[in-house]
């Protein structure tokens, strides 16, 4: 396992080496989870690009830190561990909470970003009254109790069956995060808005949503595409909010397709 030390918390980290000349790929996670959602992806992809993983704060085996968080603060320890590994002209590919993330970073440092993937996220997630109402219902009752809600915007209903014991195990990843990281996480997400600087977007952008994705449905997605100057715009069948577990082949397929595409004609990745 690979740690380091940003911002004054250990960020839990992977690196999985590949062409020199072909972008590096950093993977954001979603709210509740670590980076083993992006497994079946990662299998596919490993070899033809760099990849790197991590936890963010107050996920996995990364530190909670101080509470509460922005999406500032997230993105500036992707930022910190990125220019730790020398990643420049990455291609940043964030899912939910992991999209805002990846939006914050081309803000606020836009030479690390070669091109975004935003995958079931958007602009702005949310309302205030939501968000404050899930931290509530966490800092009284536990992570525990929000599961089962959760599961039904995560998966479709033919993966949320008993026989299915991968369910089980993602329920279990939700329930066994920090309750203070979700918590914190909550927060960041509630205050954070990129609707404006989605128009300054100036990367390519792919933006992908699972056509039954409870999070951030597709209308949602489709949103924030259009207001990013030329991005395109996918849907994933038979996908809720975490395409990267029940549809890994396709999201895969879009990933290679889209990056493949980026790199045409442009300078190698130092």
């Amino acid at each position: 396992m690979q740690f380091a030390r940003v911002n004054d918390v250990t960020i839990h980290y992977q690196v999985i080496g590949g062409p020199a000349d072909k972008p590096v790929i950093v993977f954001a996670n979603s709210l509740g989870t670590d980076f083993r959602i992006w497994r079946d992806v990662i299998v596919r992809l490993a070899g033809d690009f760099p990849l790197v993983l991590y936890d963010k704060r107050g996920h996995g085996l990364s530190d909670v830190g101080k509470t509460p968080y922005a999406i500032e603060d997230h993105a500036a320890d992707l930022i910190e561990l990125l220019d730790l590994l020398n990643v420049r002209n990455a291609a940043i590919c964030g899912l939910s909470v992991g999209g805002l993330i990846a939006q914050a970073i081309y803000q606020a440092r836009p030479d690390l970003v070669r091109a975004l993937i935003l995958s079931d996220t958007a602009s702005k997630i949310g309302s205030a009254e939501m968000w404050n109402a899930r931290i509530a219902a966490v800092e009284k009752n536990g992570l525990a109790s929000i599961v089962d809600a959760v599961m039904e915007r995560w998966f479709t209903p033919p993966f949320r069956q008993p026989e299915n014991i991968a369910y089980r195990g993602y329920c279990n990843m939700l329930e066994r995060q920090p309750a203070e990281g979700y918590a914190a996480t909550c927060a960041s997400i509630r205050d954070a808005d990129y609707t404006e600087a989605a128009a300054r977007i100036a990367v390519p952008t792919l933006c992908i949503v699972g056509d039954q994705d409870g999070s951030t449905p597709p209308d949602l997605v489709r949103a924030t595409a259009d207001r990013i100057p030329g991005a395109r715009f996918e849907i994933v069948r038979d996908a809720g909010h975490i395409p990267c577990v029940e549809q890994p082949e396709a999201l895969t397929d879009l990933i290679r397709a889209f990056v493949g595409t980026v790199i045409t004609g442009e300078k190698r990745n130092e």
